[in-house]
């Protein structure tokens, strides 16, 4: 599933960025380090409820988790605690996982409206 093995990747890549940070910046950067985890794990938790509707109950918090991250790094951004190039870069990732998501959530929605195979997810 692309868009849990890139969220893993934001995830990581979010780490990466915010580990050597100092200290007084320790509570953002955890509130980021949080909601960028939160998406995979709302992905993989909606995904293994096995029903369309908790599937979309998953990633609608993972695209509030995405918003926040978001949130995250763009007031760092502008309070000059990260560079423009460390925003850019994070920013590429998380515009596609936020995408993909999206794209997710249209699809099932779909599914959900045709009542396609009573709201079950199909077994692969």
């Amino acid at each position: 599933m692309n868009v849990w093995n890139d969220s893993i990747s934001l995830y990581c890549k979010t780490c990466q960025l915010l580990k050597s940070k100092p200290f007084e910046l320790k509570r953002i950067s955890s509130n980021a380090i949080d909601a960028a985890q939160s998406i995979s794990r709302n992905v993989a938790e909606g995904y293994c409820r096995r029903s369309i509707k908790e599937y979309l109950k998953h990633l609608y918090i993972a695209l509030g988790s995405s918003g926040e991250l978001h949130s995250c790094f763009y007031s760092m951004f502008m309070a000059e605690q990260i560079t423009e190039e460390e925003f850019d870069g994070i920013d590429v990732l998380h515009f596609k996982v936020e995408n993909e998501l999206i794209q997710i959530v249209k699809s099932l929605e779909r599914k959900e409206q045709e009542n396609d195979c009573l709201n079950r997810m199909p077994d692969k």
